[in-house]
């Protein structure tokens, strides 16, 4: 056992035993209530309706338009296919601006559709895409500008639009992070040309695997329905280059489950946060992003910045939860920018991302979800303290661990 005068051999980087014995991951899927998620699964098997716009996308969609307050949302089989379909149906072409600080699908996206990313810096405070530096990137070769809201907080997306707006610019968000969410009392959903989310499964709401495009543009919405299957306008009949990206019935099912069950993810989402935010809150090295008290946020991750002034770096800290089985996650490191194909295909220099590169090695995101309970918070917020407060010995104990 550890003496009181070295508490340090607690930790299970320094021989201790980890203090979680099934893993805490940062997003474990939000169910909902498993019942009546299967009697829609028995009914979707007694109609042998599975796919192709039946009664539960059709609701799932309706419900989703209405939570954001858009005309349309049309569902897809992901938020990928979700980004892919809004930037082929928007228009985009030649070279299209996004910011690095983001998961890799929206680059992708990009690329795969045959368009050139160019990654555009962030603001230091919310991690967003910088609307000036935007259009200092701005060329006669842009064709498109996507932005992206982060950790539940929309970005400058009024800024984006004008800009969009006076270049005459196609503008689509990555909203994969922002279901639910609102910026100056509005709901994310309805704005640039449309905007996407996510319904993966690690995602606040999940349909098993899914996404949307929301948008309150008629004909834009009425383009995405046929793209999203293979352009069919009826029987026979293909008006429109399109996919299969259609969402199924039982995603669909699974998507009105969890939906039913929000207002209490949001509830625990919101107690986690808070209970992390007292925890560690004014912890040396330590921060954690503002949120406007005004406005609709679904809480769904808990980031920490691991200041250069702290204790430990990012990493170490990180390596240190990984062993008492605390599955901290580093988002989104290092960058898009820094990644194949694009750190081997572009000619620009990657040092020219100073705010991503820096704020990719500080961000930490730790378990929060409905899987997570207030004591596991306070123990993960123990080992943090414990760690930084004896960061000599514990880094003493990851070099050895290193060498072993």
């Amino acid at each position: 056992m550890p003496s009181a005068t070295e508490p340090w051999r607690s930790l299970a980087v320094c021989g201790g035993t980890p203090s979680f014995r099934e893993p805490l991951h940062v997003g474990r899927p939000n169910q909902g209530e498993r019942r009546r998620f299967l009697t829609r699964v028995n009914d979707i098997l007694d109609r042998r309706w599975l796919t192709n716009d039946g009664v539960y996308v059709r609701e799932f969609e309706a419900a989703i338009a209405d939570l954001h307050s858009v005309r349309h949302c049309v569902a897809t089989s992901s938020g990928t296919v979700g980004l892919e379909l809004a930037v082929r149906a928007t228009g985009m072409r030649g070279e299209v601006i996004l910011p690095s600080f983001t998961f890799i699908a929206t680059a992708h996206a990009v690329a795969w559709q045959g368009l050139v990313p160019v990654f555009c810096d962030i603001e230091p405070i919310g991690h967003h895409i910088d609307p000036a530096l935007v259009e200092r990137l701005v060329t006669h070769k842009t064709g498109g500008v996507i932005g992206v809201h982060i950790w539940g907080r929309p970005c400058d997306a009024v800024a984006l639009e004008a800009l969009c707006q006076r270049r005459g610019l196609p503008l689509v968000f990555d909203a994969a992070h922002a279901l639910g969410c609102s910026l100056d009392q509005r709901m994310i959903g309805g704005f640039g040309d449309c905007e996407v989310l996510s319904f993966h499964a690690t995602k606040v709401l999940n349909t098993l695997e899914g996404g949307a495009v929301l948008t309150n543009n008629d004909e834009l919405a009425g383009r995405l329905r046929l793209m999203r299957n293979f352009g069919f306008r009826g029987l026979d009949d293909v008006g429109h280059m399109g996919t299969n990206g259609k969402m199924n019935e039982v995603a669909a099912a699974m998507g009105l489950t969890v939906l039913e069950d929000l207002e209490r993810i949001l509830a625990v989402n919101r107690a986690n946060d808070e209970c992390y935010r007292a925890g560690l809150g004014g912890v040396p090295g330590l921060g954690f992003l503002p949120f406007e008290a005004n406005e609709r946020r679904n809480h769904q991750y808990i980031v920490v910045l691991v200041r250069p002034e702290a204790a430990l770096i990012r990493d170490e800290l990180m390596a240190v939860l990984h062993a008492e089985n605390v599955l901290a996650r580093r988002y989104f490191y290092p960058g898009c920018h820094r990644m194949e194909p694009y750190v081997s295909a572009t000619k620009r220099r990657t040092d020219l991302l100073p705010i991503t590169d820096e704020v990719a090695r500080q961000v930490l995101l730790l378990p929060t979800g409905t899987a997570v309970s207030t004591d596991d918070i306070g123990r993960i917020c123990e080992i943090v303290r414990l760690a930084l407060d004896t960061a000599h010995k514990v880094r003493s104990c990851l070099v050895a661990g290193d060498k072993e």
